[in-house]
């Protein structure tokens, strides 16, 4: 174990921290917003919608992120009407494609979430804050969304988690993230072993931070009494 040159390394590795973060957070809010607005249409009555949806939600959780990182980065530039289009300086950028395919990979992840989440609030609850006056959007917003984001913290929390790991995935469109230093430094030091081993802490350690924030807010959640 060279650790002269983990302890070298690791400012050029601490370096890249701030393009990871940028993925993760990026990625997370907009696939946050991705996620409200088709969970809420899958719950709606329009089924042409409904089943647009649901091929959306099967499309990205049932291939690779890997390769709908691809299919943006490389697959898009194949077709002339994207590269005539106003967002062709946005899409020839790595940072934008992989952003948009984390976005889209978590909004579909979260939508199943959400909407699960929507389902199981208790029927009466809504059924009380109508009797006391409330109207629909009111009775949403102040008793449905409330519970069902208290219900789906945990299980999105794992998503969050999963997010900030296939960030790593960036490194593969030259993306010089944490990853893509790391295996920079390798190809320079041929130090694979210490390298990895070094980024997996630097992860591991985003991630329990990741992890004790997601159990506070669980805790601030939880019902009185």
């Amino acid at each position: 174990m060279n650790w002269t040159l983990m302890w070298d390394s690791l400012p050029r590795l601490l370096a890249a921290l701030p393009l990871t973060l940028t993925l993760v957070f990026a990625a997370l809010a907009c696939g946050g917003v991705i996620a409200f607005v088709t969970a809420l249409l899958r719950l709606s009555d329009y089924r042409p919608l409904v089943w647009t949806i649901k091929t959306y939600v099967f499309a990205f959780r049932g291939t690779p992120l890997l390769v709908q990182i691809f299919l943006l980065y490389y697959g898009l530039g194949q077709f002339d009407a994207v590269r005539t289009s106003v967002l062709w300086p946005f899409l020839r950028e790595p940072l934008w494609c992989a952003i948009l395919a984390l976005s889209l990979n978590t909004g579909a992840y979260t939508c199943e979430i959400l909407r699960g989440a929507l389902q199981s609030v208790p029927a009466g609850q809504v059924e009380a804050a109508r009797a006391c006056g409330m109207s629909r959007t009111l009775a949403f917003r102040r008793i449905v969304l409330p519970i069902a984001f208290r219900q789906m913290l945990p299980t999105y929390g794992n998503e969050i988690i999963l997010m900030v790991k296939a960030s790593s995935l960036a490194s593969t469109i030259t993306m010089m993230e944490l990853t893509g230093v790391a295996r920079k430094i390798i190809a320079q030091s041929f130090a694979v072993f210490e390298i990895f081993i070094l980024a997996g802490v630097i992860y591991l350690a985003l991630n329990f931070v990741a992890s004790q924030a997601i159990r506070l807010g669980e805790k601030r959640l939880q019902p009185c009494g």
